[in-house]
């Protein structure tokens, strides 16, 4: 009777601890056991990643964060002015030389470029360890005024070009039985998020085509790691979609108001997922990430909740506003 009191008060401190630190966390459990005690990255001197969207936002600042790895970088984006300031901080703040950098302008949507860009960045690394799917646009519209053109954009940029781009760089990989593909997801790629159909819709869609070569590719040394960050500061909300062809938002975060999680943070988890090879990394502040855990273990009940507490109060979550 006595080992069994002692286990039933073990299990009770257990989960009393668990509770604690999912209470303050700012990441899933197992992404933060990985960035406390597991492989730091460091571990990622020496090689070469490209990242996508690597002008603004988190894929600005996984720049930095790898390039204080160590890490040579391929910096691509439309904005070519951008990215140099990028490589810039890369070299003054951050330790890289300019050797260590390539920036590479394209624009993703245009397919029939990306096989020569590999090309570009073999010739001039002689290799490509990781590629950081991070280039995307988000959303803002109801679901019934969405025009079919947008979802046809946004299903083109989010998924087409990242599918195109990642099949003309797993050979290489492949060929050398080596490699790291990482795509940047979202919350919204797990959960259905209201006001932003079609980008929810592409986010979903890209844990579809991923899960599938983790699966297809394990043999072969390919590594998948999807990153699903939560509301984050940056300027997405400048360019996002909205239901209307051409119209952009506009949007403007406020950084008095809104509680969402630094760039810098979140570029951080994000090296730390993909030091440690994690699978799938969840990284989200409370409360949506106690919703996200409920709604990945008992979907049931986060479906019901979400339509109970209504659509404004979701989008204020998502907003940063509660």
């Amino acid at each position: 009777m006595d080992w069994l009191w002692i286990l039933a008060v073990c299990i009770v401190i257990f989960l009393g601890v668990q509770i604690i630190r999912l209470a303050i966390a700012d990441c899933d459990l197992s992404l933060q056991w990985a960035e406390k005690f597991g492989v730091k990255p460091e571990s990622l001197r020496g090689k070469v990643v490209w990242i996508t969207g690597s002008s603004s936002g988190i894929g600005e600042y996984l720049a930095y964060e790898l390039a204080s790895a160590g890490c040579r970088l391929v910096l691509s984006a439309r904005r070519e002015a951008e990215l140099k300031r990028v490589k810039q901080g890369c070299i003054e703040k951050h330790g890289s030389q300019e050797s260590d950098i390539l920036i590479l302008p394209m624009d993703m949507v245009k397919f029939e470029e990306h096989q020569q860009a590999v090309d570009t960045v073999l010739k001039y690394f002689k290799k490509i360890d990781i590629l950081v799917n991070n280039a995307g646009r988000s959303q803002r519209a109801e679901w019934e005024k969405i025009h079919l053109d947008v979802d046809r954009q946004i299903l083109e940029l989010n998924v087409m070009s990242v599918i195109s781009l990642t099949r003309c760089v797993l050979p290489h990989m492949m060929d050398k039985k080596e490699g790291h593909i990482v795509v940047t997801s979202s919350v919204a790629g797990k959960l259905g998020v209201p006001g932003s159909a079609s980008y929810t819709g592409s986010k979903h869609a890209l844990h579809g085509y991923f899960e599938a070569l983790r699966i297809e590719a394990a043999d072969r040394g390919i590594t998948v790691t999807m990153l699903c960050p939560g509301p984050v500061f940056s300027n997405l909300l400048e360019t996002a979609f909205t239901e209307t062809p051409g119209k952009n938002l506009g949007g403007k975060m406020d950084v008095t108001k809104e509680k969402r999680m630094p760039t810098k943070r979140c570029a951080k988890l994000c090296v730390a997922a993909i030091a440690n090879k994690v699978q799938e990394a969840w990284i989200v502040s409370e409360p949506t990430l106690i919703f996200f855990y409920l709604s990945q273990y008992f979907p049931n009940l986060g479906r019901w909740i979400g339509m109970k507490v209504g659509m404004k109060i979701v989008q204020k979550i998502r907003e940063g506003k509660m």
